[in-house]
């Protein structure tokens, strides 16, 4: 039976709650109790002393430094805690799914964006932080970052950065300064610079909802266990939609616009790109002194101005719970160290990684930050990005495209009409089927035709007959409909491995790649995929 996500956060803090129920002493800093009969050695009069192997998983610019903090940690901890870390490559967007597939097997501390936090949760694969953690976490950092990582009173994970946003470069050779702050000024200043407008607000869900955010509209999701859509409520289709895509066809209809966000735009005639911190320095590189970093600007709909909302976002380190509660404690201790305030400025000394310590905020080296500093500006007119269903992301991707094609003001009202009945449409998928989702339709998870459904046997087994289509990435996975899980990738085919790619590093969303077009059965059995070439 579905539950609702606050029926089922509930559930998991009271078992929580029930798990640290005990008569041992709780560790200093953490909630969990000593079992009877631990087997770490009691050195310099401290329960937590002792050596630990453990898993660590961070993004690929943060391995040698993360080795380097727990190395600094082993060596002038007051505990008597000895960290053996294997600490791996594992990218952030990615570490939640390798997590679920295989939570015993996964790493004792892990990164992840905010927006994965409630399925975590869920999957009971966060240790929750005990008062004292807690109370670090709260005293310590950016208030919309501890809520990131919080659910009801409890508080799941320890806030990383605080910098996953987007906001405005421009060329300042280009670009006048008193001109930043309006759209329309924007435009007129590249249409007649004969340059380009970079804003990826007609291919990507995530940078057009600005436009919405602008003029007050929502669209906010409450999902099930397994991220299925149980209610939402969206406006986008309203009034107010209205206005925020007649101001998003002022950009998307002038010849100045392009729809990206990527760094190398200024070396193809840019001269405003829409883009987050992780561009800064590709961006100084190629503008030096005439880059210019602010806020988004404001457009204009019938004289009344609405300023450019936003997505945040931050990341977040987990403790994945222990059997051994001395050891659970332990890692609490490090993960305090690796995400307090001598760690996070180490990461924004070396990696530009932004704070979401508050007194690394305000240092001097942050608030001289450029593109922090423009995130700080973005963030009043931005909207956390909660649980969001995979399938909205296509849905509202296409209103752009539709907004650029219209004619009138009737193909707007149609372009949002049609965005709505998508919305209404999710509910009536069936999340008991699976789809194979990929390059042959469109990377479109919430596909109405029957072509790319498995079919059910008596067996429980899924099977598919798939034509392949001769492309440039001839790549998929199996996914319920609307959902983007990658759990049913190449890491699950067992038969005909032969038949496709082995692309390792390269594939991080574990898609199955085949090597050549063709026709294909595709089985799924509940845990591998059998490939056969027909």
């Amino acid at each position: 039976m579905k539950k609702v996500l606050a029926l089922i956060l509930a559930l998991a803090m009271v078992f929580a709650l029930a798990a640290c129920g005990g008569t041992a002493p709780a560790p200093a800093g953490n909630d969990q109790p000593a079992p009877a009969g631990n087997d770490q050695p009691a050195a310099a009069g401290n329960e937590l002393a002792g050596t630990y192997d453990i898993l660590v998983w961070v993004g690929e610019a943060a391995v040698d430094l993360t080795k380097k903090q727990i190395e600094d940690f082993n060596a002038n901890n007051e505990f008597g805690i000895t960290f053996n870390a294997e600490v791996n490559p594992v990218s952030e967007a990615t570490a939640a799914d390798q997590m679920l597939v295989d939570i015993d097997a996964g790493a004792d501390l892990y990164c992840f964006p905010q927006d994965q936090f409630a399925r975590l949760v869920q999957a009971n694969a966060l240790a929750k932080l005990g008062d004292a953690a807690k109370a670090f976490v709260v005293e310590n950092n950016d208030p919309g970052v501890v809520a990131a990582g919080t659910a009801g009173e409890s508080v799941y994970a320890y806030p990383l950065t605080s910098d996953n946003g987007y906001f405005m470069y421009y060329d300042k050779s280009v670009i006048p300064e008193e001109d930043v702050d309006s759209l329309e000024k924007l435009i007129a200043d590249c249409e007649e610079a004969n340059k380009f407008f970079a804003f990826e607000a007609q291919s990507s869900a995530w940078y057009l909802a600005s436009w919405f955010f602008a003029t007050g509209c929502v669209s906010e999701w409450t999902v099930d266990d397994e991220g299925n859509p149980l209610t939402v409520n969206d406006n986008f289709n309203s009034d107010n939609g209205l206005i925020a895509v007649k101001g998003m066809e002022k950009l998307l209809k002038s010849p100045c616009h392009t729809s990206s966000s990527k760094a190398d735009e200024f070396a193809n005639g840019a001269a405003i790109v829409v883009t987050g911190t992780w561009a800064y320095e590709d961006i100084l590189k190629v503008l030096g002194d005439n880059m210019g970093v602010t806020d988004l600007p404001s457009f204009e709909v019938d004289g009344q101005e609405y300023h450019l909302g936003s997505y945040n976002g931050c990341k977040l380190m987990g403790v994945k719970p222990q059997a051994d509660a001395v050891k659970g404690a332990a890692l609490h201790k490090l993960a305090q160290y690796l995400t307090g305030e001598a760690c996070q400025m180490e990461r924004f000394n070396e990696l530009s990684w932004g704070p979401s310590n508050l007194v690394d905020q305000q240092s001097p080296e942050v608030q001289a930050n450029p593109g922090l500093a423009a995130l700080l500006l973005q963030g009043a007119y931005s909207r956390p990005q909660g649980q969001i269903p995979g399938a909205w992301w296509n849905i509202a991707s296409v209103i752009g495209d539709e907004v650029k094609a219209a004619a009138s003001e009737d193909d707007l009202k149609a372009a949002l009409k049609n965005y709505q009945d998508k919305i209404e449409a999710l509910f009536e998928l069936d999340t008991s089927a699976l789809l194979f989702v990929g390059a042959w339709n469109g990377w479109n998870n919430a596909d109405e035709a029957d072509t790319f459904y498995f079919t059910k046997n008596d067996d429980g087994t899924y099977t598919l007959t798939l034509d392949v289509p001769e492309s440039d990435y001839m790549g998929g996975r199996i996914v319920k409909p609307g959902d983007w899980g990658t759990d049913k990738g190449f890491a699950q085919v067992t038969d005909g491995a032969d038949l496709v790619k082995d692309l390792g590093a390269d594939n991080p969303d574990n898609n199955i790649v085949f090597a050549e077009a063709g026709n294909y059965t595709v089985t799924w059995d509940g845990a591998a995929v059998t490939i056969v070439k027909n």
